[in-house]
């Protein structure tokens, strides 16, 4: 009995051998074999560090405006009596209305004044929105490179906060070009397509559909012709909500 069972073992190994060096089906064409990396894997967004405060609700939406106020929308094109920035402050304002109550919100302004961020992201900033956009006035060139780092950077340091949970939409409003030429916006794009998890949105007033940041597939643009046009194109961002979880961008 001993000898028999021992016989059996060794057909067995003998067997699996052979199942093994059978030949194998040919993978259908266009299908890659998973290669293993050989390259240390991207770390999750953000950077986390252990200064990091967490957020009190980290699955919060985080809207970012970048609002151009540049000399031009001072002109009356498109518009209905009024200037471009008085109906794009209009709707921005109906735009506050509609953000969920506990949405973080953010805003960065280039006009007269210059370039600043004038409400830091939080949910306490939803209620001022209108009333900060508002004040704002006309004047100035077109700084899109660096008025979109200051909400990067703002998105970025919540997405810390909230360990990389939650939504995060960069929306810019704008009547023009970029001025001057080193304040290009693609090598933002790029940044954050590569880098991050944020979600780019930008409403080209009065503009056409001719503007750096129409990169379809890469940036979500909508062109507004009018203030009604401006409103439904900042609807529709609180419509493209996508759900980011840490370590899922890699």
């Amino acid at each position: 009995m001993t000898r028999r069972v021992h016989l059996l073992a060794v057909l067995g190994v003998l067997l699996s051998a052979g199942c093994d060096d059978a030949p194998r089906p040919a993978e259908p064409r266009g299908q890659a074999a998973p290669r293993v990396s050989t390259q240390p894997p991207t770390p999750p967004w953000p950077a986390l560090g252990k200064e990091s405060q967490i957020a009190a609700n980290p699955l919060a939406r985080n809207y970012y405006l970048v609002f151009d106020a540049s000399g031009s929308m001072a002109e009356r094109d498109c518009t209905e009596g009024g200037t471009k920035l008085a109906a794009a402050k209009l709707a921005v304002a109906a735009f506050a209305r509609s953000i969920p109550a506990d949405a973080n919100v953010g805003l960065a302004v280039f006009g007269q004044g210059g370039i600043s961020e004038r409400l830091p992201l939080a949910a306490s900033s939803r209620e001022q929105l209108g009333a900060t956009i508002n004040r704002v006035t006309a004047g100035g060139g077109t700084p899109l490179g660096s008025a979109m780092q200051i909400g990067v950077r703002a998105l970025t340091a919540q997405g810390r906060r909230q360990l990389g949970y939650g939504e995060y939409h960069l929306v810019v409003i704008t009547d023009g070009e970029f001025n001057p030429s080193s304040e290009d916006p693609r090598p933002v794009v790029d940044q954050v397509l590569v880098q991050t998890p944020m979600v780019l949105h930008t409403l080209g007033f009065c503009l056409g559909e001719k503007h750096s940041l129409n990169q379809p597939g890469r940036v979500l643009y909508k062109a507004a012709n009018s203030q009604k046009e401006l409103e439904q194109g900042l609807a529709a961002v609180l419509a493209e909500s996508p759900e980011f979880r840490l370590g899922q961008f890699q």
